[in-house]
């Protein structure tokens, strides 16, 4: 009788972070090999490349974001700002994230900004949080949604336009936004 290894999501998703960090990316066949488990099993627990990547994403992203909201020191608007920029810093400042970048931009495109790796949806939800934690007025979804995309379209300009990121200009138009959700004068 073949005896089996289980294995759970979490174990591939902290499995994959391990990988990630060493290749900026995640082989399915060198991730299985160094698991000891076949790539058959890695795919029924993850259901696709770009789920496994997507949770990975998250998983760093959402340390990183941790980060950034323990070392923030302004409030309100000033507050979820400066989040970002901490956050939106160490993001780019992460190799294995930059090499995943520049080595799969359809890949990268794809899980970062659709529904396919599942990070879009779970960036806002946080982001929400954040303006909640924040003190905003009523923030919705809708709102968290439409600042994320401001944010990633001048992280991910090179990516998706071959535009220079221009994080300044996005936390400029961030800052109005947010600036008339709080009726805020500044």
């Amino acid at each position: 009788m073949e005896s089996r290894r289980v294995v759970s999501d979490d174990e591939v998703t902290r499995a994959g972070c391990r990988f990630f960090l060493r290749h900026g990316t995640v082989d399915m066949n060198g991730l299985a090999e160094e698991m000891c488990v076949s790539r058959a099993t890695l795919y029924r627990i993850t259901h696709s490349r770009d789920r496994l990547l997507g949770d990975v994403l998250w998983r760093l992203a959402e340390r990183m974001l941790a980060e950034a909201r323990r070392e923030c020191t302004a409030t309100g608007t000033d507050g979820v700002l400066e989040v970002t920029r901490r956050f939106t810093g160490r993001l780019m400042a992460a190799e294995p994230f930059r090499r995943f970048l520049t080595a799969e931009p359809e890949v990268a495109a794809r899980v970062l900004l659709t529904s396919a790796g599942g990070v879009t949806e779970r960036i806002v939800a946080a982001q929400h949080e954040i303006f909640r934690a924040a003190g905003l007025p009523e923030p919705t979804d809708e709102l968290a949604y439409l600042y994320v995309r401001i944010i990633e379209s001048a992280l991910y300009g090179e990516l998706v336009a071959g535009r220079h990121a221009d994080l300044a200009l996005a936390e400029r138009a961030a800052r109005e936004i947010l600036r008339r959700l709080s009726h805020d004068p500044r």
